[in-house]
């Protein structure tokens, strides 16, 4: 019985964002302001709160797109940047005190919103983040066929609000990288 109930509030959320993308008209044709919106849709259904736009995580998420920019979208692709504390400073992100947030990185063919939403709300690594109500932010990039969603908290170390520090070899704490997959539909 619960998992005919799971089965069928899978079903309604795919339901509910299908036809928000299919009837509504968008205020852009932007496809990362179209998965913001998707994912609010879709938290919204789940009574989360709506993630709001985060400058700086919106900046790690473009230059980190700009990254895997030539990777091939494969199921077997992981994301390896080396170059994490570089794209750290550039965005003026402190990593000694920024740990509490996710990068989720999704290949997808010609970037269908559609498409990209469901790979981060139904494939278990993304939507473990996306369904987790202490994220509150999220920032959005692209790059041909990736899309890269980095969601930040209200903690502080989640704000990605700390100064600008210059940082040199230095990892990147508990900030997680999910793995890339991707799901399409035929």
């Amino acid at each position: 019985m619960a998992s005919s109930s799971l089965n069928l509030n899978i079903s309604l959320s795919v339901l509910l964002y299908t036809i928000f993308f299919l009837t509504s008209p968008l205020l852009s044709d932007d496809k990362e302001d179209s998965v913001l919106q998707g994912i609010n849709s879709y938290r919204t259904s789940l009574r989360l709160p709506s993630l709001t736009k985060n400058k700086k995580a919106s900046c790690l998420a473009d230059e980190i797109a700009d990254q895997l920019e030539d990777q091939p979208c494969s199921s077997s692709s992981s994301v390896q940047l080396s170059r994490y504390p570089d794209l750290f400073d550039k965005c003026g992100i402190d990593v000694n005190h920024t740990t509490d947030g996710a990068v989720l990185p999704v290949c997808v063919p010609k970037l269908v919103p559609t498409l990209v939403l469901t790979n981060l709300t139904h494939n278990p690594q993304y939507a473990k983040f996306v369904n987790d109500s202490k994220f509150t932010g999220a920032g959005i990039g692209s790059e041909d066929d990736w899309m890269v969603v980095v969601l930040s908290t209200n903690s502080p170390a989640g704000t990605f609000a700390a100064g600008n520090r210059l940082v040199s070899g230095v990892g990147v704490g508990s900030l997680f990288v999910v793995g890339v997959f991707v799901f399409l539909m035929c």
